[in-house]
């Protein structure tokens, strides 16, 4: 029986997911009206579709909630921030790198740290014999799930990594065998747009695709 390709069903589902996909943005310019509790239940419901190794759902979130712990965070990042710009060197890349918003911890309405936990019960230890990092990977699916998710709802997400993750670690009394993997900014960004701030800035635009595809 001859292929007649996708369906029309299944070609509007193609293009709404390449639109999402498109528009999907590590958002830092935050509007601080809230979330509705009712849409942050939807995020992190459907992290539970994530696929993760041996089923275990690793991903273990925490939301931040106290408004001081979340000063003393961005005072952190911003320090952070300075040492890390010392690695620039050349004025022009200098000034633009000091010129970049790098996080909307102080806007967000919702600030979420990621952890992945190394011993869950769930999975029952499949999957991981050999490679137990598939559990971190896990994780990373599962806030990529929430990513997509928040952004098909008109809800932005920025991913903060300039941080230090042993001092976070401790900020927040985590268990011993939760490892950090992200601090997330989630709230309404101020002005959506389907090009990468990095790239509206001149830092760096996105190559194309073949660079990173190769044969062996």
């Amino acid at each position: 029986m001859p292929d007649d390709g996708p369906s029309s069903a299944e070609a509007t589902q193609a293009s709404d997911l390449e639109k999402l996909l498109v528009w999907r943005r590590d958002v830092r310019h935050f509007d601080t009206r809230p979330v509705p509790e009712d849409e942050m239940d939807r995020l992190f419901a459907a992290t539970r579709l994530a696929p993760s190794v041996g089923n275990a759902q690793p991903w273990r979130f925490v939301r931040l909630r106290t408004p001081a712990l979340r000063t003393t965070l961005a005072d952190h990042v911003d320090a952070a921030a300075r040492q890390a710009g010392e690695r620039y060197t050349q004025a022009e890349q200098a000034a633009l790198y000091a010129s970049l918003k790098l996080h909307g911890l102080r806007e967000a309405p919702e600030i979420v740290a990621v952890f992945s936990d190394e011993s869950p019960r769930e999975g029952h230890g499949l999957g991981i014999a050999t490679m137990p990092e598939a559990l971190r990977y896990s994780t990373i699916m599962a806030i990529h799930t929430l990513w997509l998710t928040a952004q098909s709802r008109g809800i932005g997400l920025g991913w903060v990594s300039i941080l230090e993750p042993d001092w976070l670690a401790d900020l927040l009394d985590a268990p011993a065998q939760w490892h950090f993997i992200a601090l997330l900014c989630i709230g309404y960004a101020k002005a959506p747009s389907d090009i990468p701030e990095l790239d509206r800035r001149g830092w760096q635009a996105r190559r194309d695709w073949r660079a990173h595809v190769s044969e062996r």
